[in-house]
């Protein structure tokens, strides 16, 4: 018979194994939901190079760059939404001033003065920016009703300005070969995005703007009470919205050789989508220029693979419209995931 005073009660098995594992898991799990959205747009690309009805024309070299020609101006214009969404605003004039560059910087040009035209362009862009920054900052208005009313309000100066027709004469060869023209087989105006969404990245990441934003962002109370301008700050923001937007209008003047004066309306949709969408990407919780860049060529990709297989129009709003409201949610979730995780107050 086994003595009692034998038998010995099994080591303890140490407190932090399972706070261990969890850490080991955690650049694992923090990877795949950063880099989800580009796996998917990988695996959407590889899906219609091998689906009957796309792969005969989805790889095609003038496929390709006409998908990544196309997205250039969607890109910008959701660019221009990301910088005042770092503070957590929103604006929904970026489609209509976009649309406003487009028509007076097509209006000069057609007299044959490019820089002009572009100088144009970008002032009339500026001048809604500051309008929009005063009416915010100065007069307390929501961003939301001050932007959609300043975007109805542009969108009425643009019928004033065109009758509904669109501006095609004589635009300058020199922009319209952005689109028409290649450098390493790459469409030029995939250059200019790439500068521009490289300059965005730096300000909002790289300096104390960028960094004072997203802390506004974060928690305005603690921004004002360590003393940040947040009205200076966020109609600063506002106004390199609508510079960004400007961009986008005459970047759409190269790629169709002239202004559409409903152009604002196709915009607002697909830039917001991805705007909301880089949240969920790259800097998982955080507007970042990474993540709308992936999100941009995610809903590009799907959008054309369904046009290349037939899809009936519903179903790409069916497609725009559904990640405009994942892209949302996710931003949400997520937002408040990282708030919690850092401690910051949600807004």
């Amino acid at each position: 018979m086994m003595d009692s005073s034998t038998l010995q009660d099994p080591p303890p098995l140490p407190t932090n194994v399972g706070a261990a594992s969890a850490r080991d898991r955690r650049p694992i799990a923090e990877f795949l939901e950063a880099y989800a959205l580009l796996g998917c747009l990988v695996l959407i690309g590889i899906f219609f190079s091998i689906y009957g009805k796309t792969s005969d024309t989805f790889l095609t070299p003038e496929n390709l760059r006409v998908l990544v020609a196309g997205q250039a101006v969607i890109a910008v214009v959701g660019l221009a939404i990301l910088v005042p969404m770092a503070s957590n605003e929103w604006d929904l004039s970026v489609g209509a001033v976009a649309g406003l560059a487009a028509v007076f910087s097509a209006s000069v040009m057609s007299g044959g003065s490019l820089v002009l035209g572009i100088l144009v362009g970008l002032g009339v862009g500026a001048l809604v920016g500051v309008a929009n920054a005063l009416i915010i900052t100065r007069f307390h208005v929501h961003a939301v009703i001050a932007t959609l009313g300043m975007g109805t309000v542009v969108a009425g100066v643009i019928y004033q300005k065109t009758r509904g027709v669109s501006v095609v004469s004589q635009i300058p060869t020199t922009l319209t070969d952005l689109t028409s023209e290649t450098w390493l087989g790459i469409p030029r105006i995939a250059f200019v995005l790439l500068a521009v969404a490289l300059v965005t990245h730096v300000i909002l990441e790289y300096t104390p703007f960028g960094r004072y934003l997203f802390a506004i962002g974060a928690n305005p109370q603690a921004a004002h009470l360590v003393g940040l301008r947040i009205p200076l700050l966020i109609g600063a923001a506002f106004v390199i919205s609508a510079l960004l937007a400007s961009i986008g209008g005459i970047l759409a003047v190269a790629q169709a050789g002239g202004a559409d004066p409903r152009l604002g309306d196709a915009l607002l949709l697909p830039a917001f989508a991805a705007a909301f969408l880089s949240a969920a990407s790259v800097k998982p919780g955080r507007f970042n220029v990474g993540g709308l860049l992936v999100a941009v060529f995610f809903l590009a990709v799907l959008n054309n693979g369904l046009n290349l297989a037939g899809a009936q129009l519903y179903v790409n709003l069916y497609v725009n419209g559904g990640a405009l409201i994942i892209g949302l949610a996710l931003a949400a979730r997520l937002g408040r995931k990282r708030r919690g995780e850092t401690g910051a107050s949600s807004f």
